[in-house]
């Protein structure tokens, strides 16, 4: 048995301009604790998920999980940062605390506070997480929108497809209390530039862009010979991290090669094929970032990733359900949170406390948060514990 997920707490994600940096972190860790049953005393280590890159004064972030409850105090506390993936990198280094046994409760917050910013500032900070030697002065965006236009290129115009998924992650954070944005879109809005949906970095739309957002995430993680104490657990059965060449120079860039090897390897590890898979959380920071993973997790073949829209595979209800949540494209980004949310919403669903975005079945979860383009890539694999 693995460790397993025991507690979990996560603030409304959104632009949250009177809740500051600390006050998110602390109101996510009490949330985490407080729904696992655990006292502050107990808890062996703490990791925080933060990217910042400027974007908050806050450099040194992570004692101030300590302000949660005094009994933290002393606590060994470490910040972690892996670009979009920060929050995943939090995990799996508490992870790695309680295998080893240095640890055998352990508290991950993932948070951050991007709306301090204006949209070029922050536009600014997230671009510090690609290769500054080739691609200093290129936005995520236009990092995006190149990838998309290469694979455009190769396999065709899939703007319909791009905007299918925006209205189906849009129409799933209807269900999600939390999410940033509570807005249903139409196809034919999604799929038109206009003064409301303008051309944001050729081929993508603003409708086509994840949301700049404010939040925090926490879990409790326990070692596997206590969590059999808690009322609910959820297991890891795979956790998998793998990183890619920096430079996009060096990668083929009409396929998330980094992201393929890490789903292939996560379900060697697990001793299970995608088809033993009930819903997916991943990680769209752009449309065209879905529409990819859908082939690198192996859902269609190279370039034909749209037939899992037109099939229905990945709408709730469908074989393969992806972002239940609303995705990063609804539900919200705040970079460092962004992997302790989906590890949040996937112990719900395994827990069949998701509410209204219950998932039918829910023997195996996916989870895949990504760094950059395609380049610190972690894929979990998670079941209740048994």
């Amino acid at each position: 048995m693995q460790p397993c997920i025991t507690g979990w707490g996560h603030t409304k994600f959104g632009a949250l301009h009177d809740q500051s940096l600390e006050a998110l972190i602390c109101s996510a860790a009490r949330e985490a604790l407080d729904h696992a049953g655990v006292a502050a005393a107990d808890v062996d280590g703490i990791w925080l998920g933060h990217f910042n890159s400027g974007m908050v004064p806050d450099a040194f972030a992570a004692s101030l999980v300590l302000g949660t409850d005094d009994a933290l105090r002393f606590t060994p506390a470490t910040r972690c940062e892996n670009a979009c993936a920060s929050g995943s990198a939090a995990i799996y280094a508490a992870l790695e605390a309680v295998r080893s046994g240095s640890a055998k409760i352990a508290l991950v917050v993932g948070v951050e506070k991007m709306t301090g910013l204006d949209t070029a500032g922050v536009t600014q900070a997230l671009a510090g997480a690609s290769y500054q030697k080739e691609e200093q002065g290129v936005s995520f965006p236009q990092i995006f929108g190149r990838i998309a236009g290469q694979y455009f290129q190769l396999f065709g115009d899939q703007s319909e497809a791009l905007a299918h998924i925006a209205v189906k992650n849009h129409a799933n954070a209807l269900a999600n209390p939390l999410a940033h944005l509570h807005k249903a879109v139409s196809f034919a809005f999604c799929n038109t530039v206009s003064e409301k949906n303008p051309m944001i970095a050729a081929p993508l739309r603003m409708t086509d862009c994840s949301l700049i957002s404010d939040g925090a995430a926490a879990l409790v993680i326990v070692a596997p010979e206590l969590a059999a104490a808690f009322p609910r657990a959820v297991s890891f059965r795979a956790a998998v991290q793998v990183n890619d060449f920096l430079p996009m120079s060096r990668r083929d860039m009409t396929e998330l090669t980094g992201p393929k090897v890490a789903f292939e390897r996560a379900f060697d590890r697990a001793g299970v094929t995608l088809a033993d898979i009930g819903f997916a959380e991943v990680h769209d920071c752009f449309t065209i970032a879905e529409l990819m993973i859908y082939e690198a997790m192996g859902l269609k073949p190279k370039g034909r990733g749209a037939e899992a829209l037109r099939e229905g595979i990945v709408v709730k209800g469908g074989r393969l359900p992806v972002n239940l949540s609303g995705g990063l494209k609804a539900k919200g980004h705040p970079v460092g949170a962004t992997g302790v949310s989906m590890h949040v919403m996937a112990a719900r669903q395994l827990t069949r406390t998701a509410g209204a975005m219950q998932a039918e079945n829910t023997d195996l979860g996916l989870v895949f948060n990504m760094g950059g383009s395609g380049v610190a890539n972690y894929c979990s694999i998670l079941e209740p514990a048994r």
